[in-house]
């Protein structure tokens, strides 16, 4: 007899291997500020066997879970349960209006609920692989450091501090002067006005610099600012020109092709650099860099013709024939192998047609 049949036949928790997760909770919300700006939960994650973890999920990998779990367990006849089939709880829905920080607190509740409901559901259903997969800590998950968890905090009483806090010299700081105005295009990048002093955080690459500014912390280019305090040895260099700090940053080049010229960007997203984004957010995130909505994507080939992307599967060839094109291309470490070379809908004159 297989192991779920017998679990389901003897409803033996026992035999529930140790990591199987038996107790979960929405701890905080997080926003990611990647090729799309979105927010996550932080999810601590009790299993049989007494561990205890933390994972990282989007609204969008629930909705994708449940709609797993449904095609394989819900019965076709709601009255009629089959062996192998069980009630599932209901998902709050999809929201497609309003701001999302809000929207991601209030699902809290309701999907605190749901997944307390989903694991109560009987014991062999607990084995299913989605399942497992979904609640598992993957390497990403565990190498994450948590910035607040405010649902896990104990309640505690405000008291007067009576310490004497000690002076600190922000001018003893590594900062920067801003020579230039500098608009930043979405939440990652810093915008500067003319005579601003940043006080500097990290290195991102060779040309970005993170930093702060009226309460306010991002990137933003170097060539904007003079360099009044330099960062330390220790955090400006590194191999390949990119700091300690940098690791949470990947950088793309993309170019925006136009009749009067080529204008060129560097955009910064807090992505891994082996993060494949797809090709709808890539196609939003082109649109709000270079605020132009009528645009098609492209990439170039080895033989260096404009190649227009149209959906995931050239978005997967792009960085496939990146990483044997330019390996000889000196690089910061942090810095994406594929460009994107933006060009408008409408224009078919980049496209080598020649026969």
């Amino acid at each position: 007899m297989s192991l779920p049949r017998q679990l389901r036949d003897e409803s033996d928790f026992d035999q529930l291997p140790h990591d199987i997760p038996i107790s979960v909770t929405i701890a905080d919300i997080e926003e990611k500020k990647g090729f799309i700006d979105y927010f996550r939960f932080v999810i601590e994650v009790k299993t049989k066997g007494g561990s205890k973890y933390l994972i990282y999920r989007r609204y969008r990998e629930f909705f994708n879970l449940h709609q797993e779990l449904e095609s394989k367990y819900s019965p076709e006849t709601p009255n009629k349960l089959g062996p192998n089939t069980c009630i599932l709880p209901s998902l709050p829905g999809k929201i497609f209006m309003g701001n999302k920080q809000e929207i991601a607190e209030s699902r809290i509740p309701e999907l605190n609920t749901y997944m307390k409901r989903l694991l109560g559901l009987p014991t062999w259903f607990l084995l299913d692989d989605a399942l497992r997969i979904f609640f598992y800590q993957t390497a990403q998950d565990s190498q994450h450091r948590p910035r607040a968890l405010r649902r896990l905090r104990p309640p505690t009483r405000k008291v007067k501090s009576t310490a004497v806090k000690p002076k600190t010299d922000l001018f003893s700081s590594p900062r920067a002067e801003a020579m230039f105005d500098f608009s930043g295009s979405g939440k990652l990048e810093l915008s500067l006005k003319t005579g601003e002093v940043i006080f500097l955080l990290s290195r991102v690459n060779a040309d970005w610099l993170e930093g702060t500014v009226n309460n306010q912390t991002g990137i933003f280019p170097e060539s904007f600012v003079k360099i009044i305090k330099p960062l330390p040895e220790s955090d400006t260099e590194r191999e390949g020109g990119v700091a300690s700090a940098a690791g949470s940053y990947s950088c793309l080049r993309c170019y925006l092709l136009t009749p009067s010229g080529v204008d060129t960007r560097d955009v910064c997203v807090e992505e891994d650099i082996t993060t494949q984004p797809s090709y709808k957010d890539l196609l939003s995130r082109m649109r709000h860099v270079f605020k132009v909505d009528d645009i098609a994507l492209n990439y170039r080939d080895p033989e260096g013709d404009l190649i227009r992307i149209l959906d995931n599967e050239d978005v997967q060839l792009m960085i496939r024939e990146s990483r044997g094109q330019r390996r000889g291309v000196k690089r910061p470490v942090n810095q994406y192998l594929w460009e994107l070379h933006v060009t408008m809908v409408s224009d078919l004159s980049v496209y080598n047609t020649d026969i």
